[in-house]
Formats: C-alpha cells, sequence, structure tokens
C-alpha cells in the first residue's frame, strides 16, 4: 500500500492560535456545564453540596433566624473578602491576601496542635518544653489571626449563634477558641459557633430534612472496633504484643491512608471509646440506644439499613484522611471477627457517599474526620460532607487529632445536654465545650476545640 502523503504544514499566527485555544476552553467549559445539569437533574443533594447554586441576598437572610449571623470568607491571592450576613444586613469587607491568612493560620493550628505530635526521638523532657513553647505563644498568635480575619468587621453582631463559611486553610481553625478583637474573650465565651460548606447546602440540608420522616429511635453507638489478631478480644490469643500489619491482611489503600496519618502498619486501641459508647447509651431508653462494640463496630453494622432508625449514629474510632487523594479518606472498623480472620473494616469515603442515613446528627469522634484535601473553590472535602449527602442534617467532627481521655469526657457532656437537657446540638456542644474548659486539667483549647458541628444549627 502506498504511503499516504503527509499535507504541508500551514502556518499559523500567535491570533489565530489564541482564537483556537479560546474556542476549545469555551467548548470545554460547555461540555462541563452538561455534566454539571445532568448531575443536578440526577442527584440534586450532591449537587447543592459540591456545586451549590448561588443564592440571592435575600434568600440568603431568610436562613438566618433572628439569633443567628453568617461569616463568609472568600480568600485571594491579592487580596480576600469578609462578608458579614444578619437578617436584616449585609457587609462586606477587604482582609489581607491569601498567603498571609493562611501563614497566620497555619500557625495558629500548629500551636494548637503540639500536644497531639510525637516528632521521632524526642524526649519527655523535650516535649513538655515544646508543649509548654506552645502554649505560651498561642494567645499572641491567635490574636493576631482574630484581628486580621474578624478585626476589619468591627464589634461581631450582638446574637450568640454565628455560622461560618470559611475558606482554605481557615477551615482548619476553630473559630470557638479564637479572641473576640473587641471583648479579647474566645468566641465561645459569648457565641454559639458553627460551620457551614456554604448557606446554599444549608438550605438544601432543611429541604430535604422537611420532607422526610424523623427516625423513630435514640442513638446507634459503634465503638472500640476491634484493629490487631493480637488483640484480648480474639479467641485463642496469647500472643505478647500487637504484631504489625501485612498487606495481606489490609488492602493496599488503607496501608496508604495509615501511612498519610503516620500510623504505618499499625492502628492502636481506642480502650476510652467503651467507656464513651457506655455513657452515651446509658443516657437514652434501653429499648431506643443501640451500642456495637468490638467486633460488632464492624463495616457490616455501619452499612446495615438499620442504622436508618436513629437519630443520632456515632462513630467512635480512628478516621483516615488522605490528603493526595480524597476517596481513600474513610472509618477503619474491626479488621478481624472473633476466630482471628481478617475483614474489610475500612469505609471508605465513596461508601460513605452510598449510605442512607437520615439522622439528625452523625457524631466522627475520631481523629481529623473534619478535614480533607483542600480543593481551592470546593473547601475541604472531608468525611463530613459524605454524612452530609448521606441524609444527616449535621455533622460533628475533629479537626485534630483528639485525646482519647479528654473526647470520652467531652463526649459525655455532650450527650448529657442532648439527651438529658433537651438542648439542641449547637447548644450543646458549646456547654460541654465550656465545662471542660472550666477544668484545669482540660483548659488547653486542644482538648475541648477540636470538635466543630457543620450543617444545621437549630
Amino acid at each position: 500500500m502506498p504511503a499516504i502523503p503527509r499535507a504541508p504544514p500551514i502556518a499559523v499566527s500567535h491570533r489565530e492560535q489564541e482564537e483556537s485555544v479560546e474556542i476549545e476552553i469555551r467548548r470545554l467549559n460547555a461540555d462541563l456545564g452538561q455534566v454539571e445539569a445532568s448531575i443536578r437533574m440526577s442527584s440534586p443533594a450532591y449537587a447543592a453540596l459540591t456545586k451549590p447554586a448561588p443564592l440571592a441576598s435575600r434568600d440568603l437572610q431568610r436562613l438566618l433566624d433572628p439569633g443567628a449571623s453568617l461569616l463568609e470568607y472568600a480568600l485571594g491571592d491579592e487580596s480576600s473578602y469578609l462578608w458579614v450576613v444578619t437578617g436584616d444586613s449585609v457587609a462586606g469587607f477587604a482582609l489581607p491576601p491569601r498567603a498571609e491568612i493562611e501563614r497566620a493560620a497555619r500557625r495558629v493550628y500548629e500551636l494548637l496542635t503540639a500536644r497531639g505530635r510525637s516528632p521521632k526521638g524526642e524526649t519527655e523532657e523535650r516535649r513538655s518544653a515544646r508543649v509548654a513553647r506552645a502554649d505560651a505563644e498561642y494567645p499572641k498568635a491567635a490574636a493576631a489571626l482574630s484581628r486580621m480575619i474578624l478585626g476589619p468587621a468591627g464589634k461581631l453582631p450582638g446574637n450568640r449563634r454565628i455560622a461560618v463559611v470559611a475558606d482554605g486553610a481557615l477551615e482548619y481553625v476553630p473559630f470557638v477558641a479564637l479572641p473576640d478583637p473587641e471583648a479579647h474573650e474566645p468566641l465561645i465565651a459569648h457565641h454559639e459557633t458553627t460551620t457551614l460548606p456554604s448557606l446554599s447546602v444549608l438550605a438544601e440540608i432543611r429541604r430535604e430534612g422537611a420532607a422526610r420522616k424523623r427516625p423513630a429511635k435514640t442513638v446507634a453507638v459503634l465503638a472500640d472496633p476491634v484493629f490487631d489478631r493480637n488483640d484480648e478480644r480474639v479467641k485463642g490469643n496469647r500472643a505478647a504484643k500487637p504484631a504489625p500489619y501485612s498487606s495481606d491482611l489490609l488492602r493496599t489503600d488503607l496501608l496508604r491512608s495509615l501511612s498519610a496519618v503516620g500510623l504505618g502498619g499499625m492502628i492502636p486501641r481506642l480502650p476510652f471509646t467503651r467507656r464513651e459508647a457506655d455513657a452515651i447509651a446509658a443516657l437514652a431508653p434501653p429499648a431506643s440506644a443501640f451500642a456495637a462494640t468490638g467486633f460488632q463496630a464492624s463495616r457490616a453494622t455501619a452499612t446495615s439499613p438499620m442504622l436508618a432508625q436513629y437519630r443520632i449514629v456515632h462513630f467512635a474510632t480512628h478516621g483516615l484522611l488522605n490528603s493526595e487523594d480524597p476517596s481513600l479518606s474513610g472509618l477503619v472498623l474491626s479488621m478481624f471477627n472473633q476466630s482471628g480472620a481478617p475483614e474489610n473494616g475500612f469505609l471508605r469515603l465513596n461508601e460513605i457517599y452510598n449510605l442512607n442515613l437520615p439522622a439528625d446528627l452523625v457524631v466522627l469522634s475520631a481523629c481529623q474526620t473534619a478535614l480533607g484535601k483542600e480543593v481551592r473553590g470546593e473547601g475541604l472535602v472531608g468525611l463530613t460532607r459524605g454524612f452530609l449527602y448521606a441524609g444527616a442534617l449535621r455533622v460533628a467532627a475533629s479537626l485534630w487529632k483528639v485525646d482519647d481521655s479528654a473526647t470520652a469526657g467531652l463526649m459525655s457532656g455532650f450527650y448529657r445536654a442532648m439527651l438529658s437537657g433537651r438542648l439542641a446540638p449547637a447548644a450543646a456542644l458549646r456547654k460541654a465545650q465550656l465545662e471542660m474548659r472550666a477544668q484545669p486539667r482540660w483548659s488547653s483549647p486542644y482538648y475541648w476545640a477540636g470538635f466543630e458541628l457543620q450543617g444545621e444549627w437549630k
């Protein structure tokens, strides 16, 4: 077969090249628009969470009850902005560039979480000195960040309830622990604070919630899973110490996620979560509470339709966040059965999105469950959004590696305020955090400020 002659090259001007690129960009944008339109038609809830349609200012204000105000941030390379929205006003304020704000936010986060880090080879003496320095430097760093992101707005609205739509590294910052630039006390002293991906998401959450029947039972708890074949709860175990996992016991994606959070091939047991589960279950009527601990705290239990019967679903286990690939994030549940045979205990993010969990509240009492990979324009894609899409009206989750013992105490106070005190979740969390803050042992924000509530505040 004779070769097909090539056409002679065609000279293309820079202008023609630019026009060609512009045409291609318009074509790609059109294709993207069709995809997004298809998503909105097939799954309005997913679209509302990931690509919320903008609302007019008047519609935004209607979502705010008389006791609420919204702080919404948008970080930009040259300048950033804060909008303060109440039921009868909207005001905008210019802020410093993204890099400056994020540098200050990361510094605050680093100081707050100093207790949760264990550098290799660090002695107890050096650790104590490092934590003491962090405690001493935190007030100044927090005040500087507060002046930067709250100060331009002047005095905060007198309303006690504040909803925050953060951006970039600000999503790592617990606003409850920041000092009010005017009052110089942490915001938690005078304000009930919640977070949102956007007010458009709140509108979708309320629309979904109004259209469904409320679950009949009170609370289901999954806690203290079995992570190790050599766990004392496994039949016939006589091992002297835990053995490391191997790739034949854990899937590659879980090993990658473990490595990303510094756990290597080991998943430490969380013994205080059993106490946490017992305390929570004791506060609810016996017929209305379910506690799955040990082997029962499994992936099979977490994906069971039975959980849809409960208004509150509580996970007390490790949360893993893979910052390189958010799809590998998830919750770790029991990895072995009673006989020591391995089981798939990794509840991945995509599986969470596919759950049917129409709960009033999902609590992720685990490590760093509120965080995920930073995607500019979409915020932090974390486990919370997965549970909101699965049907939860609100999610309580942690911003850093929380202390096991402190969390058990905080959760006990949180549930006592909700189930015995009949407080709404946002108010109950604030009450529990204030109680912990008042105790000298737990007064550092590291112990009480790590949990935040996302979603509906009522």
